[in-house]
């Protein structure tokens, strides 16, 4: 049975009504539409790939903070956060467009970009204003001064940023890299082999190798450090690297650093926040150990005095510049790239929104 129904007045007043509705709905939806076209592609959630130069841990965790509270997706960015290999195997990712940004060790960015001229990968934002490298030893092998290191097995991985530049701070030092017998080891192995003796000294960023050495139950008393920056060794540690192709998306990049730098400076003002970003990654991290990293990575290399008076990222251009020479001298490159082939400020958020202090 079909029901007729008939349309009196009011029921033509209703129609016109839900007409007109109708109309301001599709309105609605076409201006928002329009809106969404009118997006920069940054705002319009813009794939971004990234890689850590080494695995999740307290130092690295304002990274992770800044993805796990949004702020990268409030700059438009949806990003993927993969752990690496070494600041060498994470700036080869971004020179081969397998990542659009890196967090890695500008030394060895310096030396890829002199031999890769043209193709240039650029430091954007330099986040260890003192380098963490170093060697370390056991006050057990006797060795108590740089001198001391000659003639010894150095146990390391071949990637590693402190073994790459060793024969920089050997020239420092006095004495003649080609003396030191090198062992290849994997990081897993490093700080084990120098327990048991089978090196006499190690190669590492001091706060991984010196916690790691007491995690295996060595004293703070019985480690020795020689830290580079202790030795006129006036380099740069890791910053933000963008691949050539992400360098032509000035507003993806800005965005990027927009939201590093604000997770970074509530890191500083509270790591907690950082290690409970890097344990919900990483269940298994000793949250002890990995707020102890946390800490002396804030004090040694993020809060110097330089960043406390500029904040964060930028680097003193009289100083980057020795620093290129210097390194291309220690990699025994031909010639030495220019500072701004290497780094550039550029897409630095103002200075007010780069100040860090705990």
């Amino acid at each position: 049975m079909v029901r007729e129904v008939k349309w009196g007045h009011s029921g033509s007043q209703r129609a016109g009504k839900g007409l007109a509705a109708l109309s301001r709905r599709v309105a609605l939806a076409g201006a928002a539409a329009l809106a969404l076209g009118a997006m920069s592609p940054a705002q319009a959630q813009t794939a971004v790939k990234f890689t850590l130069d080494w695995v999740f841990q307290g130092p690295t965790s304002p990274f992770l903070v800044a993805l796990e509270k949004g702020y990268y997706k409030a700059e438009g960015l949806d990003v993927t956060m993969d752990p690496g290999q070494g600041s060498a195997g994470a700036v080869q990712r971004v020179a081969t467009g397998a990542y659009d940004i890196g967090f890695a060790d500008v030394n060895s960015l310096i030396e890829y970009n002199a031999k890769n001229a043209g193709k240039e990968i650029l430091c954007v934002f330099m986040a260890y204003d003192f380098p963490p490298f170093g060697v370390h030893t056991l006050k057990k092998t006797g060795i108590t001064k740089p001198a001391d290191l000659a003639g010894k097995k150095l146990g390391a991985p071949v990637f590693d940023a402190s073994f790459r530049l060793f024969p920089a701070f050997a020239k420092k030092v006095g004495i003649d890299a080609k003396s030191v017998n090198h062992v290849n080891l994997t990081p897993q192995l490093r700080e084990q082999s120098m327990v048991q003796g089978t090196v006499d000294f190690i190669s590492g960023h001091f706060f991984s190798s010196v916690l790691d050495l007491k995690a295996r139950g060595v004293k703070q008393e019985d480690i020795v450090s020689f830290n580079y920056s202790d030795y006129k060794m006036d380099v740069y540690g890791n910053g933000i690297i963008v691949s050539p192709a992400l360098a032509e998306k000035p507003e993806v990049v800005k965005g990027f650093l927009r939201a590093t730098a604000k997770a970074w400076k509530e890191v500083a003002a509270n790591p907690a926040l950082g290690i409970a970003a890097a344990k919900q990654r990483d269940p298994l991290i000793d949250e002890k150990l990995e707020t102890e990293r946390l800490d002396l990575s804030l004090k040694m290399n993020v809060l110097t005095p330089f960043v406390k008076e500029n904040g964060m990222g930028d680097v003193d251009p009289a100083r980057f510049a020795r620093s290129v020479t210097d390194v291309a001298d220690a990699f025994g490159l031909p010639a030495a790239p220019a500072p701004d082939k290497v780094f550039t400020n550029k897409f630095l958020p103002p200075k007010a929104e780069r100040m860090v202090a705990p």
